[in-house]
């Protein structure tokens, strides 16, 4: 049986294992928050731009536009979206599963410092890293896209795919792989907005004019608009990331205290052990000295 000392020591060890884990839950708790705000604050935009495209579907051309042209797919394209930090539980090692699946040639872009890391040592082709703030800001993440969509547009990859924890709620985080690019349609696209941001079909019967044209508008905002999409996925991922972490970190405090217990139990058991042995001891030194 270990010294009432080493299960004192141990005892607050994990108090300040506890209070650490504590401490770290709340932060969670308040980045989620407002993780989860700014996901839900972005959907009216994805919904207004589902209402947008789907006016436009119906008076263009889709052959005329890259993005809807279908290619021989010989080397995808994908972004993965994973946590800068870890104690997230298992959020990072689901998506990293979903690419290990992966045997087809791909180029790989990572934002996030995990995820960046396990590409290096799966030895997947990564042609670029990013970071993002936990606030997202847009102007980071539209780095990251244009540089994907210009590879996509010079032929060095065939596809643009996006893996990431796709937030459901508190407890379930998705790992996800969406298809972006190409789009067999216009429709394709509308029907991933409406997906993502849990919008029902939208119908106008107002005849709408285009200036300049109904094919020029789409060739502007085509771009623009997998830009805010894959945006609305990255917001999805940071509230994922900080629900799991908080999660995680809940689980360790309630195992802490639960550890707590089960040692204090344990230091009295022996404390009532040693003080019982010191009354036999006084006892039977006192019956031999009769």
């Amino acid at each position: 049986m270990a010294s009432l000392r080493d299960i004192r020591r141990r005892i607050k060890s994990v108090k300040n294992t506890r209070q650490i884990t504590k401490a770290m839950e709340l932060v969670a708790a308040s980045k989620m928050k407002k993780a989860q705000q700014a996901a839900l604050a972005g959907r009216p935009y994805a919904q207004l731009m589902a209402d947008m495209l789907a006016s436009l579907a119906d008076r263009v051309d889709e052959s005329l536009h890259p993005f809807l042209v279908k290619r021989e797919v010989k080397t995808r394209g994908i972004l993965l979206v994973t946590s800068d930090k870890g104690l997230c539980g298992p959020l990072n090692a689901n998506l990293f599963k979903l690419v290990l699946d992966i045997r087809t040639p791909a180029k790989f872009v990572a934002i996030g410092r995990k995820g960046a890391q396990f590409l290096g040592r799966a030895k997947r082709d990564m042609v670029a890293e990013f970071s993002v703030h936990d606030r997202v800001p847009f102007s980071e993440v539209k780095v990251a896209i244009e540089f994907m969509m210009q590879m996509y547009l010079e032929g060095t990859i065939d596809t643009l795919e996006v893996i990431y924890p796709r937030f459901k709620n508190t407890l379930v985080q998705e790992p996800t792989v969406r298809p972006l690019l190409p789009l067999t349609t216009v429709k394709d696209f509308i029907s991933h907005l409406r997906a993502e941001s849990d919008h029902v079909k939208f119908t106008d019967a107002r005849d709408l004019l285009f200036e300049p044209s109904a094919q020029e508008v789409l060739e502007a905002l085509l771009p623009f608009y997998i830009n805010r999409y894959v945006y609305q996925l990255i917001l999805s991922a940071k509230a994922s990331e900080h629900s799991a972490r908080m999660v995680a970190m809940k689980t360790a405090k309630d195992n802490a205290t639960k550890l707590i217990g089960d040692l204090t139990l344990e230091y009295n058991k022996a404390r009532q052990a040693g003080i019982t042995q010191e009354i036999l001891e006084i006892a039977a030194a006192s019956f031999s000295s009769n």
